[in-house]
């Protein structure tokens, strides 16, 4: 049973490296929007193709179903403290409310830690500017990413729908109260699919954030509606996200590639400390 297991390890560490390999051959590095790093860029010849053969090396590679589920977070926890910024953040959660059919906003998953870490080590490192941008985060939750993007010095709206504002808002009363906050950051009201407010889309945001906001095919066209209403020429779009369906995410790949150009961030751009083989971070500008 062992010599059996060692076989079944070897050959996932052999396709493993069989997949890396053809990445690397056929993938086209280069920078997109406002980041600075060099990212992988998805092939753009068919985006059926493209968006099936992204799906097919990520899952190939970085293997998700074998690594631990929130590595990050506790969600049955009131509250997650992180520090971030040099400040010491306790995001409160509402745990009961994941019981509740389709809200899963109440509470913290990787992909917003790895988001919210990603762009501190991003501006630390010189790759990103955040200091006095319109930044509009969508489906923010309980709100860590958007208050770590006002921490960096962003004027920062968070959005969800009505009834999540109450444990939005207060996350940001909680977190945000402090004297040495460089940005700003406020909470509104945003359904996708809808006309935003005219004070979310004007003037365009420089950057748009999103963690796990692709969690079903019936949310995808709205999202990507909304963020066309959001994006501008020069709009740099950061979305993290659970890799959970393989499905979704090539549907979701698949339509956005008709209006956006995307590249994935590879895990090397990441904060060291904040990696996860069950999260994938892409950056989409608009064509």
């Amino acid at each position: 049973m062992e010599w059996i297991g060692y076989n079944i390890k070897e050959k996932r560490k052999k396709v493993k490296r069989e997949m890396e390999m053809e990445e690397g051959e056929r993938a086209r590095m280069g920078k997109l929007g406002s980041y600075g790093g060099e990212i992988r860029l998805l092939l753009e010849d068919a985006e059926e193709e493209s968006a099936a053969e992204e799906i097919m090396l990520l899952w190939g590679i970085q293997q998700p179903t074998l690594s631990k589920p929130n590595t990050f977070v506790s969600q049955t926890s009131l509250k997650l403290s992180l520090d971030s910024c040099g400040h010491s953040l306790s995001i409160l959660q509402s745990p009961s409310s994941l019981a509740t059919p389709g809200v899963t906003g109440s509470v913290m998953w990787d992909s917003g830690v790895v988001l919210g870490k990603f762009l501190e080590h991003s501006v630390d490192s010189r790759m990103l500017l955040l200091q006095g941008k319109k930044i509009v985060e969508l489906g923010s939750g309980c709100g860590l990413v958007g208050c770590i993007a006002a921490l960096l010095g962003g004027e920062v709206i968070l959005t969800d729908l009505p009834d999540r504002l109450r444990l939005l808002r207060k996350n940001i009363e909680t977190n945000m109260r402090h004297g040495s906050l460089r940005g700003s950051v406020t909470a509104m009201e945003l359904a996708w699919g809808e006309d935003p407010d005219p004070e979310i889309v004007k003037p365009v945001p420089d950057y748009v954030l999103g963690s796990d906001v692709v969690y079903s095919e019936g949310a995808v066209i709205d999202l990507l509606e909304t963020l066309g209403h959001l994006s501008g020429p020069n709009t740099t779009i950061f979305l993290a996200g659970e890799l959970r369906n393989d499905a979704i995410l090539e549907y979701f790949i698949e339509a956005a590639m008709r209006n956006f150009t995307i590249g994935r961030v590879d895990q090397t751009l990441w904060h060291p400390d904040y990696r996860s083989n069950r999260v994938v971070l892409y950056v989409l500008v608009k064509k």
